[in-house]
């Protein structure tokens, strides 16, 4: 499966953002989703996972409460809703894909395979 993550761009903070994750080459309902990001001079961190069926769905402490993660199957696409967004939000965000037609959500980097190429967001204070 081949993944694009688009979206991102400059917001200020408090503002919202949705990044989106479309899927190509295989179906996408075979794949849970996850949303990575990497700050500047970090490493790669979990943000949100959701499963292959969207019934469910884990958040980082960070972002819970703000962030959303959702899919459409039907439209291949996976969506990342940004909301009261931070200036320590800043990052490219990646969508990741992971094959299996799991209950549960998967949330270690490790486990995914298929890597979108990511998506700069930028929140100025």
């Amino acid at each position: 499966v081949q993944l694009q993550a688009s979206g991102g761009g400059l917001v200020q903070a408090g503002g919202s953002l949705r990044l989106s994750c479309r899927a190509s080459g295989r179906p996408f309902s075979n794949y849970a989703m996850g949303w990575f990001r990497q700050a500047p001079g970090k490493g790669r961190e979990f943000v949100a996972a959701i499963n292959w069926s969207g019934e469910a769905t884990a958040y980082a402490s960070s972002v819970k409460g703000r962030f959303t993660i959702s899919r459409d199957n039907a439209e291949n696409t996976g969506y990342l809703q940004m909301n009261s967004l931070k200036p320590e939000d800043t990052a490219v965000y990646f969508c990741a894909a992971d094959f299996g037609k799991r209950r549960i959500v998967i949330t270690a980097i490790s486990n995914y395979p298929y890597w979108g190429q990511g998506t700069l967001v930028t929140v100025s204070s």
